[in-house]
């Protein structure tokens, strides 16, 4: 995870271009690279950390589970820098795995009343909505929004708030240590989430707006 200091925020200008265009980063269409194989582990860990949140309560292995997709997230990254295996794929399925543990563990927390179900909603509910710009840009010849300084920042805060709001269901000093930490990171991670869903639609709505005005220059 990148230090969340000092890097700018991505502008409409420079959010996402379409496929070809000059400014657009190369990367690779491969399918099977080693980094692409860390990734779909990740995801396959999903329902098993889901499994032991909600079945067995075996809240230490869950965290193994996250450990582990924490880890194979830094190693494929690395991996495929080193080697040149960037991929569409894997740029795809790395976001992907991060939000799925987070919903998976959102629904898990509300399930056992660990957190209220409004705190899930609105968290959820800003995925649901930024899902519905997907076509819309696709329909303008863009591809989904790289992700910023921003939304790294607040995927770190959640995924740091589950271990310790699992640490906090319970008792002695260890949850009680852990529970003030556990809501430190997700209030700020669900507000700078929220934040970056706002700053998504603008550079959406912008790019939007571009096409449509490059659009109407060229048909005149």
């Amino acid at each position: 995870m990148p230090p969340v200091t000092g890097e700018p925020v991505v502008t409409a200008d420079c959010a996402a271009a379409p496929p070809g265009s000059p400014g657009s980063s190369p990367v690779s269409g491969r399918i099977v690279t080693l980094p692409n194989l860390l990734s779909f582990l990740r995801l396959l860990g999903v329902p098993l950390f889901v499994y032991l949140l909600l079945g067995p309560h075996a809240d230490l292995s869950a965290l193994g589970v996250l450990i582990f997709a924490s880890f194979s997230d830094w190693l494929d990254g690395r991996l495929a820098r080193a080697w040149n295996q960037v991929s569409r794929l894997g740029q795809l399925l790395d976001p992907l795995a991060d939000r799925l543990y987070i919903v998976a563990a959102l629904v898990a927390f509300v399930l056992r009343d660990i957190i209220p179900w409004q705190l899930a909603a609105a968290l959820i509910g800003r995925d649901l909505v930024l899902g519905l710009c997907l076509p819309v840009l696709r329909h303008y010849g863009y591809g989904p929004l790289p992700v910023h300084f921003l939304g790294k920042a607040a995927t770190f805060c959640l995924l740091y708030a589950i271990p310790f709001l699992l640490l906090a269901d319970g008792h002695g000093l260890p949850s009680t240590v852990a529970r003030p930490i556990g809501w430190a990171f997700a209030v700020w991670g669900t507000a700078l989430y929220l934040w970056a869903g706002c700053l998504y639609l603008v550079q959406a709505a912008g790019l939007v707006t571009r096409s449509r005005r490059l659009g109407e220059e060229a048909g005149r």
